[in-house]
């Protein structure tokens, strides 16, 4: 696709401005890295504060006297538990118990909640999404007669979302706000201003360390963006391109969606389980999903080590003795731990720490150790 017909976030200009290397992502025109390098992105993440622009991710607003019981039937984990002003890690399931993405879900108030999903399945989810509200009979939908009293509205376009995060993270975006940050619980959020400009300041990310996902309307993202550059310049922030960010969540273990998860993969077989409540009542695809539970997994999401010279790449496959056992789903260099790592699908009965394994990269079958997952863990 050429950079013409690439959507663009309100940040690009910005990003050619500060040298960063523009690549084609899911249909974005977006920094896979600055003149800084990737290492030196990762380690600023994780010893001091990184700048990300993720205003490419998708939200979708969810209004109405039913919007908990709607979403509560079109994923996986348990929207009522939620409180207002509480976020929760879920996903979409299909009717085979696949995955048709992983999100997140915001409880505003009893009816008001965001769905923040996947940049390359915006459009997807949202056909997913108001496919459950279109005329057909609700029996169909998965719901029980009558249809929900839900508005649902795609707002994507309407923001803008940069993510600060490391340790100095919160020093940083104090100084940015009135709103007192310290008290804010991992995975809550409050409305407020930054720099003078109508906020949500969520205390999630995707790096494994500390830190705040902003949500403001699109215009005012150069803004906040510039800001919080020249407000974190002494304590060494860097803005952060897409390698960084996925060496940093491969450190940490957290999925990615054509990855780890996707269509035709299980959250239970991507370890998962945490966000999948069947307690919770019916929801789309739960049968499915019971049944692959009773039937006993097939596969199993690994971390995995090298223990030979070489980096094992997505797809790469997996062997044991001359048997093809798996595929590698993400493999990396870890800038922080200087080891070569990654996640692959194995049979259970070799998903045990310590299994060795060998990976076919590039046609020779190097070593490789089953390890415990995260690789990597921050000190609380």
């Amino acid at each position: 696709m050429s950079n013409e017909n690439l959507k663009k976030t309100p940040l690009n200009a910005v990003h050619r401005e500060l040298g960063g290397r523009m690549v084609d992502f899911g249909g974005w025109d977006m920094p896979v890295q600055y003149p800084t390098g990737v290492i030196e992105e990762h380690m600023a993440t994780r010893t001091r504060a990184g700048l990300f622009d993720v205003s490419h991710m998708g939200e979708i607003w969810v209004e109405g006297p039913d919007a908990i019981e709607f979403i509560n039937g079109i994923t996986t984990n348990d929207v009522t538990k939620l409180v207002d002003g509480q976020a929760h890690y879920s996903a979409f399931p299909n009717e085979h118990g696949g995955v048709v993405d992983d999100l997140l879900v915001y409880r505003f108030a009893e009816d008001r909640l965001l769905l923040v999903v996947n940049a390359g399945t915006t459009e997807k989810d949202w056909a997913w999404v108001s496919g459950f509200l279109a005329d057909v009979p609700s029996s169909e939908a998965g719901f029980a007669s009558p249809k929900p009293d839900v508005k649902i509205r795609n707002a994507s376009a309407d923001y803008c979302q940069i993510a600060i995060q490391g340790p100095k993270a919160i020093g940083i975006l104090q100084q940015l706000t009135e709103t007192v940050l310290e008290p804010i619980k991992y995975y809550h959020f409050t409305e407020g201003k930054v720099d003078g400009v109508d906020a949500i300041i969520s205390r999630t990310g995707y790096t494994g360390e500390d830190g705040f996902e902003v949500y403001a309307a699109a215009e005012k993202a150069e803004q906040l963006w510039r800001k919080m550059l020249e407000t974190g310049e002494s304590e060494g922030i860097l803005p952060c391109g897409l390698a960084a960010r996925n060496t940093l969540r491969l450190e940490s273990a957290m999925s990615l969606y054509g990855h780890e998860l996707g269509d035709d993969i299980s959250t239970l077989e991507a370890n998962l389980g945490w966000i999948t409540k069947l307690q919770k009542g019916d929801f789309i695809g739960k049968d499915k999903i019971v049944e692959l539970k009773e039937a006993g997994l097939k596969r199993k999401l690994v971390g995995f080590e090298m223990k030979e010279p070489g980096i094992a790449r997505d797809g790469f496959d997996v062997y044991v003795g001359n048997d093809r056992v798996g595929v590698v789903t993400s493999g990396s260099p870890a800038p922080f731990l200087k080891k070569n790592i990654g996640l692959a699908f194995v049979p259970p009965e070799l998903a045990n720490v310590g299994q060795e394994i060998r990976i076919d990269v590039r046609g020779k079958r190097l070593a490789a150790e089953v390890v415990p997952t995260p690789f990597y863990k921050r000190e609380k």
